[in-house]
């Protein structure tokens, strides 16, 4: 049966790609990709036809997917981070498979967690807190999916597609529930030659990153985790298992 591989291509850095997808980019007869957001090397290692899906509209995208399946071809649809996360990929499946076309996903390591690694940062910690809510701001979403709501739960958020609402959204987490002193960072194209970090905390944030002109293309991330004061440490190493040691932090 044709098939169309969408595959995660990471969030920029080639050598983060995993070996299926290198495999995949490689090897493939047709690959469609999402513009710019995929870098310049990425794209080099491509050895079939490329069409850049910047500039269609979904019906376009949909042709060029399943006609070449439908012929024989290899067809990569090519996401940049991970294709699962705001990559809009479950309407694009669908769609193949009332043609009776496969689809099959090939995870990539997504920008928030690039960003971690940039910050240097364990986004679940003990002690701290072991949740991660990952979602965007609000006003772009049509879901009744509160910021306020959701940061009663003091978890780490991760918030994409949300860097120009910053302000706003450092407001609502406030009055949510987190403090001004809360800590937060920006990490604009992770792992790319031009990659920026901003770090600050919810009450200047938003004009430190305005500050770098930075509006797009950014992950943020908000918590006590990317400068904890104090956490615990892991019991899975500790041979008396349970007395909850905290590591105190200068």
């Amino acid at each position: 049966m044709p098939r169309v591989y969408f595959v995660g291509c990471g969030p920029g850095d080639p050598e983060l790609l995993t070996i299926k997808a290198k495999r995949l980019i490689e090897t493939a007869d047709v690959i469609v990709y999402s513009g710019s957001l995929i870098p310049k090397p990425i794209l080099e290692m491509c050895g079939g036809e490329l069409h850049d899906a910047s500039g269609m509209i979904r019906e376009e995208i949909f042709e060029i997917l399943c006609s070449n399946a439908r012929s024989g071809k290899q067809v990569v649809r090519l996401h940049d981070g991970d294709p699962t996360i705001y990559g809009a990929i479950r309407e694009q499946m669908d769609l193949l498979q009332d043609e009776d076309v496969e689809s099959e996903i090939v995870p990539g390591v997504t920008s928030f967690l690039a960003s971690a690694a940039v910050l240097g940062a364990q986004l679940t910690l003990p002690g701290v807190t072991q949740s991660i809510i990952i979602t965007r701001a609000e006003k772009r979403t049509q879901v009744p999916e509160s910021m306020s709501r959701l940061a009663k739960h003091r978890a780490t958020m991760v918030f994409y597609l949300s860097v120009h609402l910053l302000r706003e959204i450092a407001e609502e987490l406030i009055a949510g529930g987190y403090k001004e002193s809360t800590p937060a960072a920006v990490v604009y194209r992770a792992s790319w030659s031009d990659q920026n970090v901003v770090i600050g905390t919810l009450s200047d944030i938003a004009e430190k990153t305005k500050e770098q002109g930075i509006t797009r293309t950014a992950i943020i991330i908000v918590g006590e985790v990317i400068k904890p004061e104090s956490y615990e440490y892991s019991r899975l190493y500790d041979r008396s298992f349970g007395h909850g040691f905290r590591a105190k932090r200068k």
